[in-house]
Order: C-alpha cells, then structure tokens, then sequence
C-alpha cells in the first residue's frame, strides 16, 4: 500500500508540473499583444520573452539531468519547481518589459530543472510493467497543458489582465512543492559523488545559446547566420570534448554504442522538426485562406492536443503490452501520413480534411511519444537516468528549433519580407507545401530512425529492469 501511495503521489506530483510548464508557454504567447501595449515594446522585445525563456531551457536541460544524477533528481525537481513558481510570481509583478524578459530566462532554468528529471524519477518509482501506462499519463498532461493554455490564458487575460497567468504559476506550483516536499520522501541518485563537467557544459552552453538566437533571427541578417553555423559546430566540438572525459556532462557511449538510446532520440528530434510548425501553419491558413475569425481557428486546432491527451495513457498501456518501439514506429507512420495530407491543402479544402488531418496527426503523437519515452528511459542503466532524461527533452527542443529555422528560411525565400495576407495567400500555401514536403522527409527519416532500433524479443525488456 505505501509503494502505491509512493506512486500515486509521484505521478500526481509529475502531471501538475508537467500541465504547469507548457500550459505557461502556450498562454503567455496568446498574452504577448497585452504585454505589448502596457509596456510599449517592440516586436523584437515580445519576441525575447519567447526566446529567452527557450534558449534558457535548452542550455539547462542536459545540465540539470546530469545534476540529478548526481545529487539527488528529487532534490533539483524541488528547486526547479521552487525557481519557476518564483519567477512567475515576480512576473506577475513586473514593471518594465526588460524585467519579464529577464525574469523568464530564470523560469527558463527552472523548467529545464523540472523536465530533466520527472521522467527519470517516474521510471525509478513504476515497475516495468506499469511504465508505460505511468508515461502516458504523464505525456497526456503536457498535451493537457498545450490545450488549456490559449482557452485559459484568453479567458484570464481578457477578465483579470496578463498578469493573472503568473499569479496562477503560485498556487500550481506550491502544490506540486509542498506534495514533493512531505510526500515523496526518497531520494535517486544514480551517480553519487561523481564530478560535473563544467567545462563541457560550457562549450554546450554557448553553442546551444548560438543555435537558439541564430535559428529564431535567421531573417535578420548575416550576424544570426553565423551565430547559427557557429553554434552547429560548437555542437560538434562538444561530443568531441566529450569522447575525452572522464565523467563526462554527456556519456557518449550512450550515443556510439547504445543503438536503441542514439535512434530513440534522433527519432524524436525528427519528429519534432518535423511537426512542430504544423499549429502555425494550419493557424494561418484557417485564418488567412479560409476566413476564420482567431478563436474560431483556435477551438478547430485544439483537436490535436485533446485528442493527443485521450490517447497518450492508453498508447501508453500499449507499450506495455506491446513492444514500445513498434508501437512509436506506427505512431511516427501516422504523423508522416498527417504531414502528408496537410501538404495536399488547398484554397478550396474542406474543414472536414483539416479535422482529418489534426486527428490523424494527435494520435500519431499519442501513438510515438510516450512509447518513444519509455524506450529511451529504459535503453539505459540507472545511473544514467538522468542524462538520458535531459538529452531527450533537448533533442525534442532542438527538433524544435530545426522547424522554425526551416520555416524561417523557406519564407524569406518564398515570400521576400512581404507579409501574410489574403492578398499573398497562394504565396503563402506554395511556401506551406514547401515547407510540408520537407517535413514529410523528415518524419520518413525518422520512422526509419524508429525502425531501426528494433530489438529481439529477448531484448525487448531493456537495460534498467527491477531489482
């Protein structure tokens, strides 16, 4: 009974957090315009609210899984938490537009510390034959938090001003610290006494901060460019300096001699690159070609994530019953398919084929994600959890990032500076197909990224089994 209660309150505990962090992603960008206009900003200083929230999580990530394994993932899933319900806290009190830029760089860090262990610490508490389902759970409250943030987040704006989402970051997340704090009294520690790279995770840093400012201002000028190419190969100068330590931030064995963990995550990232844009695309074309008023075209896209958090926890049940990569392998199939089908659209489409679309592309995910998880979580030994948690979580980020820069560049070359109008719109659906066909590729790649990582029965069960 207290193992169940022990998992009942880690599960619990995880899917507030996991609703909380992209619930605030989703509602603050509906709040931007808001923000705007109370502080007179720019659109470069709305677009930094954004962005330093990403570049922080991303240069956070693989360092906080690293950490966890090192002193504790309780103890930094309790400080990210603490950190993130801070930052939102003094958001809500913010009195320049500098401040929240700052102060979201900060929430950043917070949220990376609470994604690079939730995952590690649910695998550690669920036996194998229950992972999968607990995983799906979990997954299905990000895709709960992606759905309720502009429905949510319109609302409190529209009634209590932008400020509201950050005063509803305290109460959420007290909750979730004051559950960890009493409840979950064990701790996991997978790599005790071991030293941080911090030298590695230098180099790491700056190069994914190069990466970040570089794709998200591609359009800018020559400067970004090179930040991004600079970036790419301080990447490569990373798992370089790796391969050369000892107790490295990232183990690289994991990546050249653990096929299932290397294919796992290059399959997300493919994923990631490859969907990502999907909601922005879709978004224009409802309301530039089509017509439709901004909430209309929201309550037709919230299909996706609705159906992505109905079907993430029985996926997940799947994978338990079934072999988890094969179940991701179908679920990248249907994605490819959905991409697809949305590269097909046309002025004259009907909105049946949209929600055809969007419902084929949510179960694809629910179908991929949490069985591409649990593949990845146990591919690897115990100590190496906590890395394994954060270096996926950064490949879905730089999947992420591989999108927008396609998209930004596709645009500059389609469209040259001119803005989405009725007027341009069959500039902007041949730019679309563009940039579809592309993504379609990458999702092929990554169903054979997922393919290939098929084990033998024998192997099916993984490397972290129960003691």
């Amino acid at each position: 009974m207290a193992e169940k209660n022990l998992r009942f309150a880690t599960l619990s505990v995880v899917c507030v957090a996991h609703f909380l962090m992209p619930f605030m992603m989703s509602a603050v960008g509906v709040a931007l315009p808001v923000i705007g206009r109370e502080f007179h900003a720019s659109a470069v200083q709305l677009g930094l609210i954004e962005t330093s929230y990403v570049a922080s999580a991303s240069i956070f990530l693989l360092a906080m899984g690293r950490l966890g394994d090192i002193v504790g993932r309780r103890k930094i899933f309790q400080i990210g938490l603490g950190l993130f319900t801070l930052a939102g806290g003094l958001i809500s009190q913010a009195w320049a537009v500098d401040v929240v830029i700052g102060l979201r760089f900060f929430q950043g860090m917070g949220g990376a510390m609470v994604m690079a262990t939730t995952m590690a610490i649910v695998v550690a508490v669920f036996p194998e034959k229950d992972r999968g389902k607990a995983l799906g759970i979990a997954v299905a409250s990000v895709y709960a938090g992606i759905s309720c943030g502009p429905f949510i987040g319109g609302t409190l704006v529209s009634i209590l001003g932008w400020r509201s989402i950050f005063y509803l970051c305290i109460p959420l997340g007290l909750t979730a610290l004051l559950t960890t704090t009493l409840l979950l009294r064990d701790e996991w520690v997978g790599a005790a006494g071991e030293p941080f790279d911090w030298q590695g995770w230098l180099i790491y840093a700056v190069s994914i901060a190069s990466l970040v400012v570089g794709a998200t201002h591609l359009a800018e000028g020559v400067l970004f460019r090179v930040l991004l190419a600079g970036g790419v190969c301080g990447v490569v100068l990373f798992l370089w300096f790796e391969t050369k330590r000892r107790f490295p931030l990232l183990n690289m064995d994991l990546l050249l001699h653990n096929r299932v963990f290397a294919l796992s995550n290059l399959a997300a990232m493919f994923n990631y690159a490859g969907t990502f844009s999907m909601t922005f695309f879709l978004s224009l074309f409802l309301q530039v070609v089509l017509g439709f008023a901004p909430h209309e075209a929201g309550g037709v896209l919230i299909i996706q994530p609705l159906v992505q958090t109905l079907f993430s926890p029985v996926c997940g049940r799947l994978s338990d019953r079934y072999p988890a990569d094969w179940v991701a392998t179908a679920g990248m199939a249907l994605c490819a398919l959905g991409i697809g089908m949305a590269a097909t659209l046309t002025a004259v489409s009907p909105l049946s084929f949209i929600v055809v679309i969007l419902v084929v592309l949510g179960l694809g995910f629910a179908l991929f994600s949490s069985p591409n998880t649990r593949v990845i979580m146990t591919s690897v030994a115990e100590r190496d959890l906590g890395v394994a948690s954060g270096f996926s979580a950064s490949m879905r980020t730089l999947g992420m990032m591989g999108s927008m820069t396609i998209v930004t560049v596709i645009f500059s070359w389609q469209m040259a500076g001119q803005p989405i109008t009725p007027q341009t719109q069959d500039l902007f659906i041949q730019s679309m197909h563009i940039a579809l066909q592309i993504f379609s590729g990458l999702c092929a790649i990554a169903v054979f990224s997922s393919f290939g990582r098929h084990q033998s029965p024998s192997k099916q069960s993984g490397v972290l089994n129960d003691e």
